[in-house]
């Protein structure tokens, strides 16, 4: 589960960013939130609203990028240890607007959990080659954090965990991440752990029309009453699919009357193949307690079917295991009190020097220094500006924040 997520100099964002998991001391929806014993509560959703070129994406960019700068070097060689399922490569790009930051590296921080375990990885970026490097671990409940290696360089050193074990190689390529090169030549518990999530986040882009087109679907029984039922859930009658082999085409069944119609997939409206293309992922996260980062979410769905989908990972019957889903959205309908609690909404900006700025609904104060409340109409004061971050083009780049 993600806790928290750091970065510097990257595309959009000159100045340390971060994006936090961990839940506010707030009223609302308490019985939605991810809770473990002697740990802090995490939210199980936040989405990201801002102007078109205000860095919503960016924000999601650089999570996607040290995701797959960890996990597809181990994926390309094979040895991943569970599906992973991943768009693009992304790269690291520096803030260009400023000579400074166009020649310094890019920073990633992040935390996460793992059962008893909280991790903090670091890694610092430049032309494709690792700057600097480390992995802490710390037991839940403990006082200390566990060093469990620092690179810096060609340097690197090693904690006691991997200190213990003999013959660990310490000389590794410059564009490799050492613990993707521990991940893919021994087998390391806690590398092992560190890994399997970072493979287990799943990043889409539902703005990019041929994701519609890589559909997840199984024969497994189980597997297709559960998306079946989700379809009817979303008042979309389909009651079967089938796959053909030989013409390599998907087509949806319903029933009118008597008799079973099949209709082509690539003829079913927009938000029908979006939402079958989606619902297969979402279904596996919440099964696995994955990690879900989709860009434009909104996009071609309906208002109804993205509250629903929203409502999945906050309804803790149904979300099991801890799945966490991070989106972008312009969509006002879901933009409620009813739907998201107040630090699970985010602004995405940018100020008059182009640089990306983002904040939580929670952090946001009025001129008393009171925070927007929870009974707010939060659509309408965004949609009036006063957030900030709002939709006009008139003020999309305008003016400091405070």
């Amino acid at each position: 589960m993600l806790c928290q997520f750091s970065f510097h100099n990257f595309r959009s964002y000159k100045s340390e960013t971060t994006f936090d998991f961990q839940a506010a001391t707030l009223p609302e929806f308490k019985d939605t939130l991810i809770t473990q014993d002697k740990a802090s509560d995490l939210l199980p959703v936040a989405v990201v609203y801002g102007p078109n070129g205000g860095g919503k994406s960016n924000l999601l960019e650089a999570l996607a990028c040290l995701i797959s700068t960890v996990a597809r070097p181990v994926h390309e060689l094979g040895k991943n240890r569970q599906q992973y399922i991943f768009q693009q490569k992304t790269e690291a790009v520096p803030f260009l607007y400023d000579h400074e930051s166009a020649s310094s590296p890019t920073e990633f921080r992040i935390y996460f959990r793992i059962e008893n375990n909280e991790y903090c990885y670091y890694i610092s970026l430049k032309d494709e080659e690792v700057i600097s490097e480390s992995l802490y671990r710390k037991i839940i409940g403990a006082k200390r954090s566990a060093t469990i290696f620092e690179r810096e360089g060609s340097t690197i050193e090693l904690g006691y965990t991997l200190s213990k074990e003999r013959g660990i190689n310490t000389a590794v390529n410059p564009k490799m991440p050492y613990v993707s090169f521990l991940a893919i030549n021994y087998d390391i518990p806690e590398i092992n752990e560190v890994l399997y999530w970072f493979e287990s986040c799943i990043v889409q882009n539902y703005a990019h029309p041929m994701v519609e087109h890589r559909i997840m679907l199984s024969d497994d029984d189980k597997f297709k009453q559960n998306l079946l039922k989700a379809l009817h859930d979303m008042d979309i009658d389909i009651v079967d699919y089938r796959y053909d082999e030989e013409t390599k085409r998907l087509f949806t069944q319903r029933q009118i009357g008597e008799q079973k119609v099949e209709l082509p997939f690539q003829e079913e409206s927009e938000g029908t193949r979006k939402i079958i293309a989606a619902l297969p992922i979402l279904l596996m996260a919440l099964a696995q307690g994955r990690l879900v980062i989709i860009d434009e979410l909104d996009a071609k769905l309906h208002p109804k079917l993205l509250r629903y989908v929203i409502f999945l990972f906050k309804d803790k019957k149904i979300n099991q295991h801890g799945a966490q889903l991070l989106f972008t959205s312009h969509d006002m309908y879901t933009l409620k009190n009813t739907v998201f609690r107040r630090d699970e909404i985010w602004f995405a900006a940018e100020n008059a020097k182009h640089e990306s700025e983002i904040y939580s609904l929670y952090e946001i104060r009025n001129e008393d220094n009171e925070r927007v409340k929870n009974t707010a109409a939060y659509d309408k004061q965004y949609m009036e500006g006063r957030y900030g971050a709002d939709p006009y083009l008139s003020n999309m780049l305008g003016g400091e924040f405070e």
